[in-house]
């Protein structure tokens, strides 16, 4: 063979431990890592699974909130562990779990959901708490709680989106409260998406429904009250609107 001929490139071995991963696994195992400690560590994004596996075995480390949120969140923690973890959480950690901005979708989901579930068992002022600060679809669900409070801090939660609104409006446990409180709220009843939420709902007051219909086209109005909760004398009297305006 020609000594000056190119030799092919030998790729290395995938299974193969790099000097960082050996040094990062021996990090995670140290006996002397501390609650304090493993914070640090989780906070590299490159941390490798085992790694992150490693510190989620050590029960000292482990019994810190601050660490079990940091392990469930990372970017390469091992998937069944996460999801361990975000079951485990207690609600307030949930929370905050599902705000923090690296957490993957999935995840995030899930906490939302188990939030949700958790909502009928928890008290009045943990749920004004969620209200004030929980994700949207926590918010959400928490527009249709029976408490006043509760959802009038929902409705000031920066998260809260006009889609979130709408589908609690076309849910059929939202309060009467509720529906008129949107129904006169200067920021959101001026939203068409929310305005035909309104009119698809069978809470909706009368003067505000006639309000509503007055500014919708008169084939989207049509469409609308087909498949529209509303009462049939109020469904009769826009109807009867609507032809008046030809």
């Amino acid at each position: 063979m020609n000594p000056e001929q190119a030799q092919p490139e030998i790729a290395p071995d995938a299974n193969a431990s790099s000097p960082d991963a050996a040094d990062a696994l021996a990090r995670a195992s140290d006996p002397a890592l501390t609650p304090d400690l493993a914070p640090a560590l989780l906070q590299k994004r490159d941390f490798p699974p085992d790694a992150v596996e490693k510190i989620s075995q050590n029960a000292g480390v482990m019994k810190s909130r601050k660490v079990r949120i940091a392990v469930a969140a990372h970017p390469r923690a091992p998937r069944r562990i996460a999801l361990r973890l975000v079951r485990e959480f207690y609600t307030f950690d949930l929370m905050q779990f599902a705000l923090l901005p690296a957490v993957a979708a999935d995840l995030r989901r899930a906490a939302d959901d188990l939030l949700v579930t958790r909502l009928a068992s928890i008290t009045l002022g943990e749920r004004i708490s969620l209200a004030r600060r929980a994700s949207t679809n926590v918010v959400a669900a928490l527009l249709l709680d029976k408490e006043t409070r509760v959802w009038q801090t929902a409705l000031e939660n920066p998260r809260l989106t006009e889609a979130a609104i709408c589908r609690s409006l076309l849910r059929a446990n939202a309060t009467r409260a509720f529906v008129e409180a949107i129904c006169h709220d200067p920021k959101w009843s001026l939203r068409p998406e929310i305005r035909v939420a309104l009119l698809r709902n069978e809470k909706t007051p009368l003067s505000r429904a006639q309000e509503f219909a007055r500014r919708l086209p008169p084939a989207q109005l049509r469409d609308i009250l087909h498949s529209s909760r509303l009462p049939e004398s109020i469904k009769a009297r826009l109807q009867k609107d609507l032809e008046e305006r030809r």
